[in-house]
């Protein structure tokens, strides 16, 4: 039975990770082609960073990125002080608010942003769908993330801590600063890069949401692939995979650590 489980995990992984290292692969590949391996070459990313379009993507992607993930963090801590100091059956209500961004499907919340957009522009003709109704999306569902990470931190924390510094003599901004801070701060981090991860790796609710000529790199790649695969593409999908996966392990070790000092 238990040889059975290690096959059937082998299997699994082998058809989730197999068609990404192939990409990989072909990423080096001399040839065009998609079927054949003519040599080792670095060209495809060579061309890749002198692409204009790739580069006006990537910048419009990691400036929206930090952006919005550094905006989501101050937004979500605020948010998660204040849901623990809730108490009642409000507390429940504003919890099932704070979860429907993870849970609800990406095509919803990028049609439904897009129409109030839509909505809101019949009052601001001059505005238009673009940059900033891409950050503000990106920042609406990576708030969540970001109080899911901290809330569990502020529950495990001891509130007499805080009460102590205030009998101490701290200003609440001082005991905030010096007491509580410090304690969810693995939290925030974690929520930090979290949505940092999530916005990079966005497709959905970006394509939505933003206007003519402005793209991050998931549409650039969806647009490419639509006029034929290149190479670059399987260049610039190898790199936003690296840099994803180092992301993720860099938010499972914070987890794990955070797991060693509670035990």
């Amino acid at each position: 039975m238990k040889a059975l489980k290690k096959f059937y995990l082998a299997v699994m992984l082998l058809f989730m990770y197999a068609p990404i290292l192939i990409l990989i692969a072909f990423s080096f590949n001399a040839s065009k082609s998609r079927a054949n391996w003519t040599g080792f070459t670095l060209r495809w990313y060579w061309e890749m960073f002198l692409d204009p379009s790739i580069l006006k993507a990537l910048y419009n992607t990691l400036t929206i990125a930090i952006l919005s993930s550094c905006a989501a963090t101050l937004l979500g801590t605020a948010a998660a002080l204040g849901i623990d100091a809730m108490r009642g059956a409000g507390k429940k209500v504003v919890m099932i608010v704070t979860n429907i961004p993870v849970v609800n499907p990406d095509i919803v919340t990028g049609v439904s942003l897009m129409i109030l957009y839509i909505f809101i522009f019949k009052f601001f003709p001059s505005m238009k769908l673009g940059y900033a109704t891409l950050l503000l999306s990106h920042i609406a569902f990576n708030t969540s993330y970001v109080i899911l990470s901290v809330l569990p931190r502020l529950r495990r924390m001891d509130p007499n801590l805080y009460e102590a510094a205030l009998d101490l003599g701290a200003s609440p901004m001082r005991g905030f600063f010096k007491v509580i801070l410090p304690e969810i701060m693995p939290g925030v981090i974690t929520g930090a890069m979290l949505a940092f991860t999530m916005s990079l790796d966005d497709f959905v609710v970006s394509f939505f949401t933003t206007g003519s000529g402005v793209n991050n790199l998931s549409i650039l790649v969806y647009s490419m692939a639509r006029r034929g695969v290149n190479p670059k593409i399987n260049a610039l999908s190898t790199l936003m995979f690296i840099v994803v996966m180092v992301l993720l392990y860099l938010i499972n070790r914070s987890d794990s650590g955070k797991k060693k000092v509670l035990s």
